[in-house]
């Protein structure tokens, strides 16, 4: 017996177990194979055709999300405009505001520091008046202590009476 040629007898028996085997995988076996490959390949294609309107519908959903976006950019823009050109007159009205408010409070100062002048120059003037008098009494008190003083005093006032009242 040789080992690289095996004897015609035991060909035989290997030729007839393999046709046994081929006949029942032929019968049973390889249907059943068939059948579930046909089944995962039409499973594979029918996941291809969802994976590829998935696909569709991503893009058509990228789409419309840029395109919304670029909308929503714009919209952005457009309130930032004009939440800009309201700050700029809310800024300018205060501005008019708070001139207005200052200018009326600098003419009450104005005002204030006009009627504090005047009661001043009136506060002076009552005091001026006062020290004349009281000037002119301790002049007159001092001069007019003799009667003769006094006499030459009434006579020319009286003097100086009667022209001014000749003039009227």
């Amino acid at each position: 017996m040789s080992l690289l040629l095996p004897e015609s007898g035991l060909l035989f028996w290997m030729l007839l177990s393999f046709l046994v085997v081929f006949v029942v995988l032929a019968k049973y076996g390889f249907p059943v194979i068939v059948k579930m490959v046909e089944e995962r390949k039409a499973y594979i294609d029918h996941s291809m055709e969802v994976a590829r309107e998935a696909n569709e519908k991503f893009s058509k959903l990228k789409e419309d999300t840029e395109a919304l976006i670029a909308s929503a950019n714009k919209e952005q823009g457009r309130i930032v405009r004009e939440a800009m050109l309201e700050r700029e007159k809310i800024i300018a009205d205060a501005r008019k505001q708070a001139e207005t408010v200052a200018q009326k409070e600098l003419d009450e100062v104005r005002k204030q520091i006009q009627q504090e002048k005047e009661e001043a120059i009136r506060a002076i003037r009552r005091q001026v008046a006062e020290l004349s008098v009281d000037i002119a009494e301790k002049v007159i008190r001092k001069n007019l202590d003799e009667e003769r003083e006094q006499m030459d005093m009434i006579d020319r006032m009286l003097d100086e009476m009667l022209p001014a009242s000749k003039k009227n």
